[in-house]
């Protein structure tokens, strides 16, 4: 079944979340809601977690129709700043679903074989298959982000002389919302969330890697060294969020400072986006009740009910 573009968005607009990020009004700088709103603040994280186990027991049966129906697929893009939780969120919200409905990929700094291709090319390979529910830890939001914060790093990608800078953005930008709306055009809802973690509580998730034996091994030197470009990271993150934040693709700036709290929310908008979808299961194979008969004599031969 294929649907059109606007469809996808009638779907999304029944995702109804604050941190929803709007292209029709304009960010001017990064969002500072780095935690709940101050009534749902005071409530434990047990609240939190709790809220959770809801949402997530909601999500397994309409997994189990997307699956099924084989119609749909959702893509799920998390993007933060180091410490803000990603794995964690990809954990927690995808904990408990059919194992065989989930696809997960995780981006590193890319490879040479990478490098050789453009920069859609490695998470195109990625994209989850109808029926499945994908999730991207970084993306390539990484080439209008960390490339942005680091030109430099452009000059493994091109041989020669790098595009001037004034245009490669604008055309990045624009390939990214073309690339996410062909993905709407093809059954498959993008959901991207930026997980916006405070430079204070960053601090002290790297101070407690460092003195945590048990956490040490995620503590990196280079990550303290990057959060010194937080200004930089923070204008990229208003021309993404301004570029491509779009009614088939939106952005959701979901505060990162409580881990439970930043679940919730994640699950609760997957949720919706999986309540908007017409999922049913597929009309099962016409078959006459003679054929049924005598299939249904061999399976209980098979499972020795008639032995019994």
């Amino acid at each position: 079944m294929s649907i059109q573009a606007g469809e996808v968005e009638g779907y999304l607009n029944c995702v109804d979340n604050p941190w929803r990020i709007s292209p029709e009004i304009p960010l001017s700088r990064a969002p500072a809601q780095y935690t709940p709103p101050v009534s749902a603040e005071l409530e434990a994280d047990s609240h939190y977690q709790f809220q959770l186990d809801e949402v997530r027991s909601k999500i397994r049966p309409l997994q189990e129709k997307l699956i099924a129906s084989k119609q749909f697929s959702i893509l799920m893009i998390f993007q933060a700043l180091d410490a803000a939780g990603k794995d964690g969120a990809i954990r927690e919200v995808l904990e408990g679903l059919d194992a065989g409905g989930i696809r997960v990929a995780s981006f590193k700094q890319p490879t040479r074989t990478e490098l050789a291709h453009d920069f859609l090319w490695r998470t195109t390979l990625e994209l989850p298959e109808r029926g499945q529910i994908g999730a991207f830890n970084r993306s390539y939001y990484e080439e209008v982000l960390t490339a942005r914060v680091h030109p430099e790093f452009l000059d493994s990608q091109y041989a020669g002389q790098t595009p001037d800078l004034a245009l490669l953005w604008p055309a990045r930008y624009r390939a990214i919302r073309e690339f996410e709306r062909h993905l709407a055009m093809s059954n498959t809802l993008v959901l991207k969330f930026w997980l916006n973690v405070s430079p204070q509580r960053q601090a002290k998730r790297f101070l407690d890697r460092l003195e945590d034996q048990k956490r040490f091994w995620k503590f990196s030197h280079h990550d303290m060294v990057e959060s010194g470009f937080r200004e930089s990271y923070d204008e990229a993150v208003v021309h993404m969020f301004n570029e491509t934040s779009r009614a088939w693709a939106p952005w959701f700036c979901v505060p990162a400072d409580n881990r439970w709290y930043l679940r919730w929310q994640i699950s609760a908008i997957l949720l919706q986006a999986l309540q908007a979808l017409p999922l049913k299961y597929p009309d099962s194979e016409a078959m006459t009740d003679e054929t049924k008969q005598s299939l249904r004599k061999v399976l209980r031969q098979r499972a020795g009910l008639d032995n019994a």
